[in-house]
């Protein structure tokens, strides 16, 4: 069942406000997220930094827009006509005389004359989807973006130089030819361009642009919204910039980290950054096992503790859990070198290698240090066997107390969210979904009281029908999935935040 993300929380924003001097002062009546007004946060404060771990989801896996592709056969028969003079805008180069045309290839690449130094560069035909949907263009890379296109006689596409571009969604009948004019503004003259579908189910071009979903993600201009005063990071990538709908996985999927950096952005004060340090495919209970964890010895097998290797291993039914592990070799007898929680050293290395060099990384940081201000977990899918399943719980144990030791944060709070979508509530998803739930018990931790909290995301599984693609390992891959679990993990991180104090 689909909530509203924007009015489902039950606390006030200004009674966090009067309770955390950290809070920014909020409007509060409503409780909505609003647009980032465009101001960059307060340099002279410490950086707030949140960690965000876990494997593909966290990663994000959200699509933005669907079908994006290379215009490629779209476009049918384009001719380049070249005009003397650099561009006008004042000039009707449909009523002046070309100096040349020519026919070009679909995949060919198209160049200014070299021997026309000033010139402008006009390219016509017509273009064809295959099916009928609504479409955005991004003409070109570079300085070839630099142009305009209009289709049918309207403009879908400009950006002149100096300024963003604008696109214009427009919708296409598949099957159905319409007329193109793609003009080049500089001599910066590049082939064709990208296209894709701003109204397939699930998309998050769709959610918000077509079912006017998350308004607070676009600016006035129905550009997708930008924060200046929250950064994003991604320490493996080792690629950031100021969060919005674009700064993940080179702007073509979303993860947590939007819905939830829009809410730190909106209560705290201080600069935040949101510092990412995952990858995909890697379970608690192998890759990303904790420091600390010891072998066990279950059904006949042991099971590695951290820093070893392989996996499991046979027991001796005389020592169990003491029986040595056997070396680990592929088939060509070459030792591998991975071993239990090679991936959380990564991910903390990684992390802790941007915060070392936070004035390189953090464009507007001023030098006024940070502090470690939560955690942020979202994963599970990669546990579901018996084994794994069943010793979820307290690997999670281990990993929070590993992680708040590591970063030297003993009291950094955390969030997580029910890492298994549809699965969580059947054989071992739901096995790990109740280990994930559990952090909430305080009869069973007690230690964790007001500072662990989980949400249960399952609610937020989309089937495929209404999804992108079927892949449901990625969730279908449908963006209100992974908008939802990061506003969810945004106000339980706001909870958590305000019980600190």
């Amino acid at each position: 069942m689909s909530q509203n993300p924007i009015t489902r929380r039950a606390f006030a924003l200004s009674t966090i406000a009067l309770a955390l001097s950290s809070f920014a002062t909020v409007s509060a009546a409503d409780q909505t997220i609003l647009k980032p007004d465009g101001k960059p946060a307060d340099q002279t404060k410490k950086v707030k930094v949140f960690i965000l771990m876990g494997q593909s989801n966290m990663v994000g896996m959200g699509d933005i827009n669907g079908l994006s592709a290379a215009w490629g056969t779209t476009l049918l028969k384009p001719v380049l006509s070249v005009y003397e003079g650099t561009y006008s805008a004042t000039a009707d180069y449909d009523k002046l005389k070309p100096v040349s045309t020519s026919e070009v290839e679909v995949k060919g690449e198209w160049k200014a004359p070299a021997d026309l130094k000033e010139s402008t560069c006009v390219v016509r035909g017509e273009i064809q989807m295959k099916t009928t949907g609504k479409y955005e263009f991004s003409p070109g890379y570079g300085g070839g973006k630099h142009s305009i296109l209009t289709i049918a006689g309207t403009e879908v596409y400009r950006q002149e130089v100096g300024k963003d571009g604008v696109k214009t969604t427009y919708t296409l009948e598949g099957g159905k030819p319409y007329p193109f004019k793609l003009t080049f503004l500089t001599r910066d003259v590049i082939s064709a361009g990208w296209y894709s579908r701003t109204d397939i189910p699930g998309t998050l071009g769709t959610l918000v642009k077509e079912q006017k979903r998350y308004p607070f993600l676009l600016d006035n201009e129905s550009r997708w919204s930008v924060r200046k005063d929250v950064y994003y990071y991604d320490a493996r990538t080792k690629k950031g910039s100021p969060l919005s709908a674009l700064s993940n996985n080179d702007g073509g999927s979303v993860g947590p980290e939007l819905g939830f950096g829009n809410i730190m952005g909106q209560l705290i004060d201080e600069p935040v950054l949101v510092l990412k340090s995952c990858i995909g495919n890697r379970g608690l209970g192998w890759d990303l096992l904790p420091p600390g964890s010891k072998r066990f010895a279950e059904d006949g097998k042991v099971y590695a503790g951290y820093g070893e290797k392989p996996p499991v291993w046979d027991a001796d039914p005389a020592k169990g859990a003491a029986t040595e592990p056997p070396p680990w070799v592929d088939k060509n007898g070459k030792p591998v070198e991975w071993h239990a929680g090679l991936q959380y050293d990564l991910d903390l290395a990684d992390a802790k290698a941007a915060l070392a060099t936070l004035a390189k990384i953090y464009p507007d940081y001023k030098g006024q240090g940070y502090e470690i201000a939560g955690f942020v977990w979202w994963q599970g899918h990669k546990d579901q066997s018996a084994v794994y399943a069943s010793h979820y719980e307290q690997n999670l144990v281990n990993l929070i107390k590993s992680l708040r030791k590591d970063y030297e944060a003993p009291n950094a709070p955390f969030a997580l969210a029910v890492g298994c979508g549809n699965p969580g509530r059947e054989s071992f998803g739901l096995q790990i979904a109740e280990a994930q739930l559990a952090m909430n018990d305080a009869t069973k931790h007690p230690g964790f009281a007001g500072n662990v909290k989980c949400v249960d995301s399952r609610d937020f599984w989309r089937e495929a029908a209404v999804s992108p693609r079927e892949q449901g390992f990625h969730y279908n891959r449908n963006a209100e999935t992974y908008v939802e679990v990061g506003l969810s993990l945004g106000w339980a991180m706001a909870d958590l935040l305000k019980d600190k104090k």
